[in-house]
């Protein structure tokens, strides 16, 4: 069974992913599987009936065209189709903080170790790493680095809390004189 990293942990994975529309025509009864937006659109009233059915997104699909089904939705995988393409970092973050999804938001596609941190960063809690690399390796990524700098991550900016801090660490200095 393929391996994936889900909330930081490398775990198996349980998911079929049809990737094209055509494996899609037969899609199994029972298990859990993730089917492209297009055929979830045309099947949509047989597949929103079963708790087992994921939705993935290429990069050129339209969120808007499953916004009212996010929260029925258990899974919903985002193509990363090469590294270079960061199309899907917007859509993970549109999905978790406009559409307000709350299922497991997975990277799948050409997903890389370099780019862990920042997916997370956006919403993203599952990696589906490329085949060619070991999961197990890959999820040091996660760890990369200790803190955010972009303000969508943070609450108050790093240069302000660094000065807080330098501003605390002065006055417990000098209190003890």
């Amino acid at each position: 069974m393929p391996q994936l990293i889900r909330d930081r942990a490398v775990v198996d994975d349980g998911w079929t992913l049809l990737r094209d529309a055509a494996a899609a025509e037969s899609i199994p009864a029972t298990g859990p599987v993730i089917v492209p937006l297009a055929v979830w659109k045309a099947r949509h009233d047989e597949l929103v009936a079963r708790a087992d059915i994921g939705v993935w997104l290429a990069p050129a699909d339209d969120l808007a065209e499953l916004a009212a089904d996010v929260a029925a939705l258990p899974l919903i995988a985002v193509d990363f189709p090469q590294f270079t393409d960061g199309r899907g970092y917007s859509n993970g973050r549109l999905l978790r903080e406009r559409y307000g999804f709350t299922g497991e938001l997975r990277a799948i596609g050409d997903v890389q170790r370099d780019q862990l941190y920042y997916l997370a960063q956006c919403g993203f809690n599952a990696f589906a790493i490329r085949d060619d690399r070991v999961a197990a390796t890959e999820l040091a990524g996660l760890a990369v680095f200790s803190d955010g700098y972009q303000m969508t991550n943070l609450r108050t900016p790093w240069f302000r809390r660094r000065a807080e801090t330098l501003a605390r660490d002065d006055n417990n200095c000098s209190s003890g004189d």
